[in-house]
């Protein structure tokens, strides 16, 4: 876990090397630059979980790294990333 990212429990942990370990076998058989090789839908339902270690920096992996940068640059993902930052909800029970 990179240095100054939050503690995490070992069950998520587990979950969060799973998912590394799916993207590593993937764009190792892909070729990338994606997980079979073009964006597919299969990015497209991993985007959040991108966010998510990108935000929490849960991952060093370089290949994970690598793709989570790929993603980052995608021009849909600029245009989520400002609607989000944009958006003026707030749900009070939400908010830590």
């Amino acid at each position: 876990r990179p240095a100054g990212s939050l503690a995490i429990s070992v069950s998520v942990q587990k979950d969060i090397d799973r998912v590394v370990g799916l993207w590593n076998d993937c764009l190792e058989t892909s070729g990338g630059p994606f997980l079979f090789g073009d964006f597919t839908m299969a990015d497209a339902m991993y985007a959040p979980v991108v966010s998510r270690l990108t935000t929490y920096e849960a991952t060093n992996d370089p290949v994970a790294q690598a793709y989570m940068q790929r993603m980052r640059v995608l021009p849909a993902w600029q245009e989520w990333q400002k609607a989000a930052l944009d958006e003026t909800w707030i749900i009070a029970a939400e908010e830590v």
